[in-house]
């Protein structure tokens, strides 16, 4: 058993591990103007902010009014990201140090993301964190995506851990509603710090408010042993 005890934490992997947003922007931006849409901005993206793949191109046929079926979009999107990906894709460094200093205590760690499956290990392999989070899920892989819970369970299922000894690491809104449904205590680090303020955000038991900026690792760990301490 690890110091944490029975603990184990998940980590969403987009905008909470790595900053992936900008690759997600791009093939977003690349996907839909072989559509013939034009005029895709970042503003457009952050709408998708938290939400799986396989909903984002979905909304998207309702948006732009595209025939396409959402499998085509769906594999046409990934293709992209992937290739731009596996070129290019950063961790934050306080993750990576929370990450590594998880594993050295010995703390069961998953990750549960709305990404596809191929997508989450070619940025896992990558980055080198593959090394360290074995344990993956794809919203691909269950029945429905964040708000639900289905991933997370998902995870702590295969971790072997249950709901309530899990600690969910999320950037997005519907990432900490999920975790909540599922249970789970959950740690904020706003992937837009400015939407802080989401009601999404308001019953996490952790809030870092100004993001990745101010994230600490050690800060972080510090605070699980706490919990740790309260759940015993």
């Amino acid at each position: 058993m690890s110091t944490l005890g029975t603990t184990a934490v998940i980590f969403d992997l987009d905008g909470t591990l790595v900053d992936s947003e900008p690759n997600y922007y791009e093939a977003s931006r690349q996907t839909l103007a072989a559509y013939g849409v034009t005029g895709f901005t970042w503003a457009d993206q952050e709408k998708s902010v938290g939400i799986s793949t396989r909903e984002t191109v979905t909304l998207w046929r309702e948006r732009y009014g595209l025939d396409a079926p959402v499998e085509e979009l769906l594999a046409e999107k990934n293709r992209r990201y992937l290739e731009l990906a596996r070129a290019d894709t950063s961790v934050y460094p306080e993750m990576r140090k929370f990450v590594e200093l998880l594993a050295g205590e010995g703390v069961p760690m998953a990750v549960a993301s709305g990404s596809s499956l191929r997508a989450i290990e070619a940025i896992l392999a990558g980055t080198g964190l593959d090394a360290y989070l074995r344990t993956v899920v794809s919203s691909d892989e269950v029945a429905h995506g964040k708000p639900a819970p289905d991933v997370f369970l998902e995870a702590a299922r295969r971790l072997g851990v249950a709901p309530r000894d899990c600690v969910v690491v999320e950037d997005a809104a519907p990432g900490c509603v999920a975790a909540h449904a599922a249970g789970m205590r959950c740690v904020a680090i706003p992937y837009l710090a400015a939407q802080a303020d989401d009601p999404g955000f308001a019953a996490v038991e952790l809030l870092v408010r100004g993001g990745q900026r101010e994230f600490m690792s050690r800060a972080a760990f510090e605070w699980l042993v706490g919990a740790a301490g309260q759940e015993g």
